[in-house]
């Protein structure tokens, strides 16, 4: 792979771009500057190569988890708050990576993003039923009959078949941890407020497999390796 279209792989801009970038001698591969775009290089996951100082990781599709703080829209187009891509390089967007699924933006925590296709289609298919872990602050004490509510069932607005919780479990008297299968819109508030509570703050802290990791920081990323998307695979909880 040539120099310029490694660097378009990894959204360093347009291939004219890309070919100035190189051209001006602000590419590293080994501590060697290069300076001709059409420099063959042989690339494989992991090469590393500095780009004005900065060192970058090849990677032929990009696998991420964000924390996602309060107050970011998962979108490209935000109508009323920041963009969670706006906690990304631009790079990362430029070359095409999606968020699998959203979050509400005053929901927190596990965010995934990536820019292959396959991916993002096999954990937002509602006929793959990915398990997500939500924890919930609600307004009024817990109890039995909402919890069991929760678990066998509840119809919501507009649907003609009732919505069950995989796992509804307290974790105090207003902390409420709700397993769903499916990603309907607002589907957690939806189903808190049909069992007879309301959702105060909501959190994800897990997909498939793969928990929110407790070093990732409010508002930062990392890339998610082999092991994280074995992981997430792991419908077993």
């Amino acid at each position: 792979m040539d120099l310029e279209t490694l660097l378009f792989s990894q959204g360093f801009g347009s291939r004219r771009q890309c070919r100035g970038i190189v051209s001006e001698g602000r590419v590293r591969v080994a501590g060697v500057v290069h300076d001709d775009p059409h420099a063959d290089l042989p690339v494989a996951p992991g090469l590393a190569f500095d780009v004005d100082e900065q060192r970058w990781t090849y990677r032929e599709k990009a696998y991420i988890a964000l924390n996602k703080p309060p107050g970011y829209e998962c979108s490209r187009d935000p109508q009323h708050h920041l963009s969670v891509f706006h906690l990304l390089p631009p790079q990362l967007a430029e070359r095409g990576v999606q968020s699998v699924g959203r979050l509400d933006q005053d929901t927190t925590g596990l965010l995934l993003l990536s820019d292959d296709g396959a991916f993002l289609h096999a954990f937002t298919s509602p006929k793959r039923k990915v398990p997500k872990v939500y924890v919930a602050t609600v307004r009024h004490p817990l109890d039995d009959t909402q919890l069991a509510k929760l678990r066998e069932g509840v119809l919501l607005h507009g649907e003609s078949k009732p919505s069950a919780a995989l796992a509804a479990e307290p974790r105090g008297e207003r902390l409420l941890a709700l397993t769903v299968l499916e990603g309907k819109y607002h589907q957690v508030k939806r189903m808190v407020a049909a069992a007879g509570n309301r959702v105060e703050q909501l959190h994800r802290e897990r997909v498939g497999g793969f928990a929110l990791p407790d070093t990732l920081a409010e508002g930062a990323w990392r890339w998610l390796d082999e092991a994280d998307l074995a992981s997430l695979r792991d419908a077993s909880l």
